[in-house]
């Protein structure tokens, strides 16, 4: 058993042997010929094999292993395929390579913002190396702000492809200077550095800057603390600037010059306040002029001089008073060292006119004046510089109707007044020149007395009535009950309009109160003494319906003008149907009432006898009046609360009932 064992592993490594030999052979066809040799008597010795095995059997152990080194090749490692297959190099030999070839490259990516050296230049071209395996070719004209640009100089630029369908490295110089411009102008405004641009030209609201190659914005009120007129006088300079703002989404730059010199301003703002004092008299510049003041510069922090506060006379506007840039001495009349305003003033530095008007000047005396401001209710007149007065609308004219001093008055106009009021401590006046004419009302009496007929004006309407002009400063009044005897008026616009002359007789007279009641049907005697003798009770008349009140009545228009009432009821005709609009017909009257200036009438009731009642209440007939009246006469001022009287009156009525 153990010699058939030893026969098998024998045989096993055999065929091992001539499988590694058969693949050497196949793969080394360009050997020497001693190797082909060798091949086959190799090959031989596998076709024997299996008789040597056999053989072996029967051999001692020692002849056995012998056979088995003869077998024996090469192992395959010792034979390097690597080498073979790369022209003899091996594996860390090419990998060394590599590392070498890779170190002599610069390791770059697409997008990326690199440094290259210019090797070669033509009229259109300049070629950059950058260390990778190709160069560059750019446009000459992206370096022409760079004309001494030569061989050798190193610029930055650009990787927008490694490699593009040729194969050849595409990079800008130009994308490179706006993308470093960008990032230097982020870094800027992150640090606060102080840098330095060109100032190109001038544009709306400020100035265009060019900052590492960006065009930025430079708004005028950024360019110094004061105001710049003649932004013209920066252009083609070079200025320091600080990066304020970055609009990433639009690629707007902000960058200011003003910030610079802000810091040392606020210094010096803090130690000029910190020794001011109100009272104190300043010299400094005009600034601004605004329509509400003007802004002095105290050297290095800014006051205002309100306009109220330029002059003791009254300023339309500052340029009235002072110029741009004009040199000036202020006071100071307060300061808020939090928000850091001084409030100046110039006219403090002069006395006050009203301390040198004349002490003898009193109410009542006339003066002159001259109309510097209209209002609605009043004209202000300037009496001497800084010393006014007010004539108020009221004092104007003796006429009740209110109106505005532009009617009696114009900006300009030299005018003499009468001093009303004069308040020296709170500096007020008040004039009036209405006193310098005669007062309508002082002879009102004799003028216009009781029962006298005039002639007036409609001047405006009330509900209740009309107000009439007598003349200039007289007005008086016509209830709307006094306008007409027989028409109805609801508003008194229905009988006059406003500037129509009318026919008045005074009824009523108020000198105290300056009033003047007037009236215009009193002019006529009353028709209605006449109406009611012709349109008595019972009497038939002809009319016409001029309005149907729908449910309620018709209003039928009589002889002489006179309306009357139509119940709805009475208007039914002798064939059944109702009267209409329009339609003359004869009526009979069934109500006269004088006192309520009332005619009741009635179509119906001239082909149809009826008791009607009366529409309007009367007074009472019988026992009852009488015992009204005989209180009445015994004690003229009875009241409700004499319960005497009144319980007697209640008994004797219900005795008469």
């Amino acid at each position: 058993m153990a010699e058939e064992k030893k026969n098998e592993e024998v045989e096993a490594k055999a065929e091992k042997t001539t499988a590694k030999k058969t693949t050497a052979k196949k793969t080394a066809e360009k050997k020497e010929s001693t190797a082909k040799k060798s091949t086959t008597k190799k090959a031989t010795k596998k076709e024997e094999a299996p008789a040597e095995v056999e053989a072996a059997t029967e051999a001692p152990a020692k002849e056995e292993k012998k056979a088995v080194k003869e077998v024996e090749v090469a192992p395959k490692e010792e034979f390097d395929w690597y080498a073979y297959e790369n022209d003899g190099h091996t594996e860390a030999e090419v990998a060394k390579l590599n590392e070498v070839y890779d170190s002599s490259l610069t390791s770059i990516e697409e997008k990326e913002v690199v440094d290259g050296k210019v090797i070669a230049m033509t009229q259109k071209e300049v070629v950059v190396n950058v260390n990778y395996k190709s160069e560059g070719v750019i446009p000459i004209n992206e370096f022409r702000y760079n004309p001494d640009l030569k061989v050798g100089d190193t610029v930055e630029v650009f990787v927008e492809q490694l490699e593009d369908k040729y194969g050849q490295l595409v990079l800008s110089h130009r994308t490179a200077r706006t993308h470093r411009a960008w990032q230097k102008v982020n870094e800027v405004l992150k640090t606060g550095e102080v840098i330095t641009g060109f100032v190109k030209c001038r544009t709306k609201g400020g100035l265009i800057v060019d900052v590492f190659g960006i065009e930025a914005f430079l708004p005028g009120s950024q360019i110094d603390v004061k105001p710049i007129r003649d932004y013209d006088q920066f252009v083609g300079k070079n200025m320091e600037f600080k990066v304020v703002k970055i609009n990433h989404e639009f690629r707007n730059v902000v960058v200011s010059h003003k910030a610079l010199i802000e810091a040392e301003l606020e210094e010096q703002k803090k130690q000029i306040i910190g020794g001011l004092e109100k009272g104190q008299v300043l010299e400094g510049t005009v600034k601004n002029i605004t329509s509400y003041g003007v802004f002095i510069d105290l050297g290095g922090v800014d006051g205002l001089i309100h306009i109220t506060d330029l002059s003791w006379g009254r300023v339309n506007h500052p340029e009235e008073i002072v110029t741009l840039d004009e040199k000036i001495n202020v006071v100071i009349l307060d300061f808020d060292d939090n928000k850091k305003r001084i409030a100046l003033g110039l006219k403090q530095l002069q006395a006050h006119p009203w301390d040198a008007l004349d002490e003898n000047l009193q109410v009542g005396d006339k003066i002159k004046g001259k109309v510097v401001v209209l209002a609605d209710y009043g004209a202000f007149i300037e009496i001497a510089p800084g010393v006014e007065g007010l004539i108020h609308v009221s004092e104007m004219s003796w006429s009740q109707h209110l109106r505005s001093a532009q009617d009696f008055m114009n900006v300009g106009d030299e005018v003499e007044a009468e001093i009303l009021t004069l308040d020296r401590e709170e500096r007020k006046m008040s004039l009036g020149i209405k006193q310098l004419m005669p007062d309508p009302w002082a002879e009102i009496d004799t003028k216009y007395p009781v029962d006298s007929k005039h002639e007036a004006i409609v001047r405006n309407f009330t509900n209740f009535g009309v107000f009439v002009e007598l003349e200039e400063g007289v007005d008086g009044l016509i209830h709307i009950s006094d306008l007409s005897w027989q028409k109805k008026i609801k508003h008194p616009s229905e009988f006059c309009k406003v500037g129509d002359k009318m026919e008045v007789v005074v009824l009523e007279l108020d000198r105290d109160n300056r009033r003047i009641a007037l009236g215009h049907k009193q002019l006529e005697s009353n028709p209605w003494d006449e109406f009611e003798a012709e349109f008595s009770e019972g009497s038939v008349h002809e009319g016409t319906i001029i309005e149907d009140k729908k449910d309620k009545a018709a209003v039928v228009s009589l002889p002489h003008g006179v309306e009357a009432i139509c119940p709805k009821k009475h208007m039914r005709k002798e064939d059944g149907s109702n009267a209409n609009v329009d339609e003359k017909l004869n009526f009979k009257v069934i109500e006269f009432n004088k006192d309520a200036k009332k005619i009741v009438v009635s179509h119906t009731r001239t082909f149809e006898e009826g008791e009607d009642k009366p529409t309007t209440k009367r007074k009472s007939s019988g026992g009852g009046s009488k015992a009204v009246d005989a209180i009445n006469k015994s004690n003229e001022k009875s009241t409700l609360g004499d319960l005497d009287a009144l319980s007697a009156l209640k008994s004797e009525m219900e005795g008469n009932e």
